[in-house]
């Protein structure tokens, strides 16, 4: 992350750190207001782990291409797997 990102993502906490803040006062010490003063807490450590750290940079280096054949798979694959959450029953298969 270049040093114009990284004061960039610092302003844009030290702003959220104030609305959170501004919510405290209307809403008191609720739990979704302690929530979100805590997300921010974390937004802030880990910006600041990544600017001390920065995490190695990835080029879009060559991927190894899968093909994925069109044609239909052998039902033999398939048997005796979980059909639990698709949907359908296994005596309605033909």
């Amino acid at each position: 992350m270049s040093t114009t990102e990284m004061m960039e993502l610092q302003r844009t906490i030290g702003h959220l750190r104030q609305c959170v803040g501004s919510l405290r006062t209307v809403y008191g010490d609720a739990a979704a207001v302690r929530r979100l003063a805590n997300d921010v807490e974390r937004l802030d450590i880990d910006a600041g782990d990544l600017d001390e750290s920065p995490p190695r940079m990835t080029h879009g280096g060559q991927h190894e291409r899968v093909p994925v054949p069109d044609t239909p798979y052998d039902q033999a694959l398939w048997l005796g797997a979980d059909d639990e959450g698709v949907g359908g029953h296994p005596h309605e298969r033909r």
